[in-house]
């Protein structure tokens, strides 16, 4: 098994989307840019099939060609996660056997889509079995009341005291999981936290998480570096500062606060980017006129914090 220090996963990691071509097959050309464009943007790591990566509604062979292609073009650049989420210990097993064989680094488990019986010991018995028997160090994707099942603070818990948990992922939003988390790290201080609620970065980080694991890390990745950057240096206002630059430019994006166009305004954006081909997305949100223009408006106003690299040219 492969280990991890705190150096190497602490920092801004990405939730990657996945590009697609129009006949719905996994488009590797587009991921080849889109991993480049990551390394370009100094982020730690990429989390592949997460909630954001649509990888809950693709296929099986869509999934092993997405892994497949990222750590081809990753070679060896970054820590490559990939969420292995499912109703079985059994099943994410399974899952996790064919990600190891693909190259990926870590396994992510997030609550089961669909569980009988989901109480709080029978929540608690299938992760144990899965991360026990992992051949992958494991990391846990906490996504709190916006999972269908629920896992409660005392399983998780239990959960973050696992000797092959290395890193959590908070999506949570609660200040209760987010302290339970710290609390355990204090005892196991090799645990990394990084949280996933991207329009609150910089308070989580100045509460002491490690980094950032965000689904918008693909365009916004040079600012929340800049954040990370900033809280690190203890500079908590200018991080604050950042971060409230950064919550402007993803409401363009994603179609203001309700979040109307999520992830059909980042496909976009990315395509008007170049680094995606088409904007097909499994999810079908709209891309509201609206939307469109918010985010042509951010091509050209807002370029230089989508890719800083061009300002040096």
């Amino acid at each position: 098994m492969k280990k991890f220090d705190r150096k190497s996963l602490i920092g801004v990691w990405s939730a990657a989307p996945t590009p697609f071509l129009n006949t719905g097959r996994v488009d590797t050309g587009s991921v080849k840019r889109m991993v480049e464009h990551h390394c370009r943007l100094g982020v730690k790591g990429l989390f592949l099939l997460g909630t954001n990566g649509e990888g809950p509604w693709m296929t099986d062979g869509q999934r092993r060609d997405l892994v497949r292609a990222v750590v081809e073009a990753g070679r060896g650049r970054l820590v490559i996660s990939v969420q292995v989420s499912d109703n079985s210990a059994g099943r994410i097993l399974d899952n996790m056997a064919w990600v190891k064989a693909e190259g990926a680094d870590l396994a992510i488990i997030a609550p089961p889509f669909f569980l009988m019986n989901a109480n709080p010991d029978n929540v608690l018995a299938l992760y144990q079995e899965a991360i026990r028997q992992s051949p992958l160090p494991v990391g846990i994707y906490d996504r709190g009341d916006y999972s269908s099942v629920k896992v409660p603070p005392p399983v998780l818990k239990a959960l973050y005291g696992e000797p092959k948990v290395m890193m959590i992922k908070d999506s949570s939003g609660d200040p209760v999981r987010r302290d339970l988390a710290i609390g355990v790290r204090a005892r196991r201080p090799g645990l990394v936290l990084l949280t996933g609620n991207e329009f609150d970065c910089a308070g989580y980080l100045k509460a002491g998480y490690d980094g950032l694991l965000l689904g918008g890390a693909v365009f916004n990745g040079y600012m929340a570096r800049l954040i990370f950057e900033s809280a690190i240096q203890g500079d908590h206002e200018g991080a604050q500062w950042m971060q409230d630059r950064m919550n402007q430019l993803m409401w363009k994006v994603y179609g203001g606060k309700k979040i109307t166009c999520w992830l059909a305004g980042e496909k976009y954006l990315l395509v008007q980017m170049g680094l995606f081909k088409t904007p097909t997305a499994l999810l079908r949100y709209p891309l509201t006129a609206s939307c469109r223009r918010a985010i042509d408006g951010i091509l050209k106003k807002d370029r230089v914090l989508l890719m800083p690299w061009e300002s040096v040219r």
